[in-house]
């Protein structure tokens, strides 16, 4: 894949590596036209490669291949249109999950399992901190909890 751009990002480079999946990539925000880096799991490579294996064609074509038109790449609205699919398919509320709320999901575990809000800014490619913390919905409890758990 000489490019994966999909979902609302343009990846840089490959997914595909001789007969595997990158363990990471990279996409450029739309938004801000900053690349950000981003980790593929083990479960999520494997999946990758069974759904490249079935999709067939190239590993010069797109990843997600538009349903309208297989030479231009899956848009923003099919793939939100997906994810409401696939949350109603195992029974959860769409109107509660989305592809917003799903890169906050990883953000968030990742802040409570470690409080290094830096580390979650870089990850969202946030520029200021205030961004990451007003996404987070961190407030000044969290704040303090962190502080009691640190000595110095």
């Amino acid at each position: 894949m000489s490019t994966c751009r999909s979902l609302s990002s343009e990846c840089s480079g490959t997914l595909v590596t001789g007969h595997d999946i990158r363990a990471r990539a990279v996409v450029i925000q739309q938004k801000t036209g900053r690349p950000v880096q981003f980790e593929i799991t083990t479960d999520a490579r494997t999946s990758l490669l069974a759904w490249l294996e079935r999709r067939g064609g190239s590993v010069e074509d797109f990843a997600f291949p538009s349903r309208g038109d297989p030479n231009d790449h899956l848009s923003t609205r099919q793939y939100a249109r997906l994810v409401d699919e696939w949350v109603t398919a195992i029974g959860l509320r769409k109107e509660e999950y989305g592809t917003h709320s799903l890169r906050r999901t990883k953000a968030s575990l990742i802040y409570k399992a470690t409080g290094n809000l830096r580390a979650v800014q870089i990850l969202l490619g946030h520029t200021k901190i205030e961004n990451t913390v007003r996404y987070l919905g961190v407030d000044v409890e969290d704040a303090l909890e962190l502080a009691e758990h640190t000595e110095v």
